[in-house]
């Protein structure tokens, strides 16, 4: 046990994970690559869980963040805010949401946090529908509104939570349907559930979920959803923590593939926006935000820091046009990896759009999950130069591939190529 490894043991909880049998520090990036404290070089195709979203070491996020750190870093939302400001009208523009309104957290656990808060304010409610197979945070609120079970480590909570179908495309009771029969059936089954409920506050759903293993419904799903939720007056939030700023490459929104019922009342953000900085949010229409009726500020939140590097960053992705670069050079990933991935038994499906990929490992006779396969191929891949992620509600089986946004052709053909090596070596 390295020294680090042994202090981080005696000092920190017992529950909070790290990756590998031997666990790397990882001390400084470039692009799409990191190195660890021994030297090794490795393309990052998991990018700190979605959160360098352009690249390491950006050049203009790094000036930005060095020029206001060099004027003042803090202030709080007790005054103006310059920043701020501007990168509010930026993401209210942006989000499709009319009369929007931008309230800045830390991460995207306190933006679900407030989301559920302005949802159960605005409703008079604590009922709250959300997906199975979900995760939206690790605070108190947002736990309770987790349909996964691996991020779920107490059942109390002050929301009550009820879980629909609809997801998870090629798990459960609608897994053999065609894409609009299994919509209509979970269509019939929010229904049904309404049917016994009370007054419902909100539906809070990942377009993508993204701990769950990067699986989503049919496009237009929850455009189907939405329609139902009018009919009761119940919000739709759309958790973008993970599939925003043009990730998923058709959509710079994931709420954007189910359009058809207009957008939702709120969308969540947090991860990319900063690329490593702690930036978060809500959007919400101004009837919504504004309904609290009690005095609320952000010390940290919408710090000068944070805003410059998310104002950097965003006008880079738009500059660049990253959302394109998702699309194309992610087609080319994900095709490479079904290719990889053929004749692999253990390989239960690969999924995903843009560059966010899924890999289900599942056990070739039975079809249970197969969390040990989904390990010795996270090892095996750090072995050969190339970090990846897990995730899936299903015990873990399921690896997470989501390289920065700015990933090259050469990157993903020698990505693929490692993992085509680590698959096989099950």
């Amino acid at each position: 046990m390295n020294s680090l490894y042994a202090r981080h043991r005696s000092v920190l909880p017992d529950w909070l994970a790290l990756y590998y049998d031997e666990p790397i520090e990882i001390t400084h990036g470039e692009g799409r690559h990191v190195w660890d404290a021994e030297g090794r070089r490795y393309l990052d195709f998991f990018g700190g869980i979605l959160t360098t979203m352009t690249a390491h070491a950006l050049p203009e996020v790094t000036k930005a963040v060095a020029e206001q750190a060099g004027r003042i870093v803090h202030s709080s939302t007790l005054y103006l805010n310059r920043p701020m400001v501007e990168l509010a009208e930026r993401i209210a523009t942006l989000s499709g949401i009319p009369d929007a309104r931008v309230f800045f957290t830390t991460s995207g656990t306190e933006a679900n946090d407030t989301a559920l808060l302005l949802a159960t304010a605005y409703r008079r409610s604590n009922q709250i529908l959300a997906m199975r197979n979900s995760y939206h945070g690790r605070s108190f609120s947002t736990v309770g509104v987790t349909g996964n079970r691996s991020w779920s480590p107490t059942g109390l909570s002050p929301l009550q939570t009820l879980y629909v179908q609809g997801a998870v495309r090629g798990r459960g009771p609608f897994a053999g349907l065609t894409d609009e029969r299994f919509t209509d059936a979970a269509v019939a089954d929010l229904e049904d559930l309404l049917g016994h409920t009370h007054r419902v506050a909100a539906l809070i759903a990942e377009p993508v979920q993204g701990v769950g293993g990067f699986t989503s419904p049919p496009d237009g799903l929850y455009a189907a959803f939405r329609r139902v939720l009018d009919r009761h007056g119940i919000l739709w939030i759309s958790d973008e923590v993970q599939t925003g700023w043009g990730r998923t490459g058709d959509h710079f929104w994931g709420w954007q593939a189910h359009a058809q019922a207009g957008p939702p009342d709120m969308l969540t953000f947090a991860k990319g926006i900063g690329n490593g900085m702690s930036v978060g949010g809500v959007v919400a229409r101004a009837e919504i935000m504004n309904c609290l009726d009690a005095n609320s500020i952000s010390t940290f939140g919408g710090s000068p820091v944070t805003m410059a590097a998310g104002l950097a960053n965003l006008g880079y992705l738009l500059d660049h046009d990253l959302q394109g670069n998702a699309r194309r050079v992610g087609g080319l990933l994900i095709e490479r990896i079904r290719a990889a991935a053929a004749g692999v038994g253990a390989v239960r499906e690969v999924r995903g759009r843009g560059l966010m990929i899924g890999i289900e490992l599942a056990d070739p006779v039975t079809g249970r999950a197969a969390p040990e396969a989904a390990s010795a191929v996270l090892e095996r891949a750090r072995e050969d130069g190339l970090l990846i992620g897990k995730g899936g509600g299903h015990d873990t089986s399921a690896l997470r591939v989501a390289p920065p946004l700015s990933l090259t052709v050469a990157e993903a053909e020698e990505g693929a190529a490692i993992l085509e090596q680590a698959l096989r070596s099950l």
